[in-house]
Parts: C-alpha cells; structure tokens; sequence
C-alpha cells in the first residue's frame, strides 16, 4: 500500500523517519450520474471560461484571484518555496493528555509506520508515550496544507490523527436547554444505562444499510421484487419514567446470563 506522506517526526533532537498510511477504507456502495431518458452516462468536462476549449489536466494551473478577474498564479515551485525545515517533518510541539482533545477536533487517522533506521526511535518514542499515557501534538505540512497532528501510542505502533485548528471548529448554533432533573429519572437513566454496559468489539458492528442496499441492487439486477423493510412500531410514550422503566425491563430481558446484555454475534450485529 503507497504512503500517503512520508517524512520524520522530530522528537527533540531526535528524527525518526516514517511513512505515513491511511488506517481507514471507504466501502461505500457508490453510483454514476445517468441520463434519466436513454440511460447514458453524465460526464463533466473542464472547459475554459474563454474560448470553450476542453482543457486536460497538464493544461490547469491554480491561480489566485487578488482582483476581479486578475490572477497570480502559482507552480508547484512556489508551494514547495513556503515550506520551512520544519514544514517537512512532524514536529513535536509537546505532549498532553488524549481526555484533553474534544472529539469534534479528529479529523482522519493514519498509520505511522517507521522507515529504515527509525524502528528503535520509533519504538522509544512509543513505548514512553503509552507508559506516560501522553499523546505528542505536532504540526507538518501534507501537499499544500498544514496540519495540527495527535500522536497516539498504542499496544502495536503509532496512529497519527489530524486535527482541526480551532478556527476551524464551529460553535454549536444553539445550546441545549438544560431543565431541572428529578434524582429519581437521573438514577433511573444511570440505571439504564448501566444495565447495558458492554465492551466495544468493533468487529461486531456492521454497515447493515449497505448490506440491505447491496440486496436490492442484486434483485433489480435479477428482476425480483423489491420489498420495503417492515416499519417499527414506536409507541409514543410521553411519561418518561415509564419510558425509562420499560426500558429497563427490556434490558433485563435481554441480558445474557451474567445479567450483562449479551453480545451480538459477528453474523447478527
């Protein structure tokens, strides 16, 4: 699998040389745009604004428009000319605790692999890390973008997660409102919760949309009949500690024998 950047975190004075791989997949079902009359399918040409010629990709530039119409442009040169020495490493800034990061910072995962020379500085790193229970917050340069980085040890390497800058980040547009709690529904809630508690076994867990998607494209393929999934019936329960008992009685009835719930099987989840 090709990396998706290399270079060195910079650890001090120490430089580890690494790879960095994309630790996530898309398997998404996706579809082409088609001519609703013929059933052809929609292509999209680049064209240029002027003289309506179709241009190819070693025929574009990026510009950048300083006023209407004007435009400065920029090679591949003059993106490289705006790196520093430490644009082009992994530079540890410091180290802090993973609880500090809010969720809404992670952006997307990596795999940080290490290059020849770098295994015992990479492993140095790591294990002092995952002994400290620290994370390293960095910073480099991928393509033409800078990037706020998390450095996150585990029991086998390294993830490298990026992270949104705080300007980034939007406010939430209204905050919630926050009524006053009975003790009995927040003891009954926590209850609830506690009846299902279980560990996080991500191989249990399925794209089960996808998988109900994938069967209808093979019946229409096969010319079956497309059948609607059966629709849930909700009932509309407003007093919600009746809501919050019956849930109760719901986990209780499906726990396994240890009184936990029970695990869903990788064939079921």
């Amino acid at each position: 699998m090709a990396a998706s950047h290399k270079g060195a975190i910079s650890f001090g004075l120490v430089h580890i040389p690494v790879a960095l791989h994309t630790a996530t997949a898309d398997h998404d079902i996706h579809f082409n745009q088609l001519c609703r009359e013929d059933g052809s399918r929609v292509k999209y040409k680049k064209v240029c604004g002027h003289c309506g010629k179709e241009v190819g990709s070693s025929d574009i530039v990026k510009g950048f428009e300083f006023a209407p119409g004007q435009y400065v442009t920029m090679t591949d040169n003059d993106f490289e000319k705006a790196k520093t020495p430490k644009d082009k490493t992994i530079q540890i800034l410091h180290f802090a605790d993973l609880e500090t990061i809010r969720p809404i910072y992670f952006d997307k995962t990596y795999h940080a692999v290490p290059e020849a020379g770098g295994d015992k500085a990479y492993e140095l790193l790591r294990k002092a890390m995952l002994d400290e229970r620290k994370v390293g917050i960095a910073k480099t340069v991928m393509g033409q973008t800078e990037k706020l980085l998390a450095l996150v040890p585990t029991e086998t390497g390294i993830l490298v997660e990026t992270l949104f800058f705080h300007d980034e980040v939007k406010a939430i547009p209204k905050e919630p409102a926050h009524p006053q709690l009975a003790d009995g529904e927040l003891a009954m809630a926590k209850t609830l919760i506690g009846s299902m508690v279980r560990d996080f076994q991500p191989e249990l867990y399925h794209d089960e949309y996808q998988m109900r998607l994938r069967e209808i494209i093979e019946a229409k393929i096969n010319g079956r009949e497309i059948t609607a999934a059966p629709t849930e019936n909700n009932s509309n329960i407003i007093d919600i500690m009746d809501a919050l008992q019956r849930s109760i009685n719901q986990a209780k009835s499906q726990s396994g024998p240890s009184g936990r719930p029970a695990q869903p099987s990788a064939e079921t989840a």
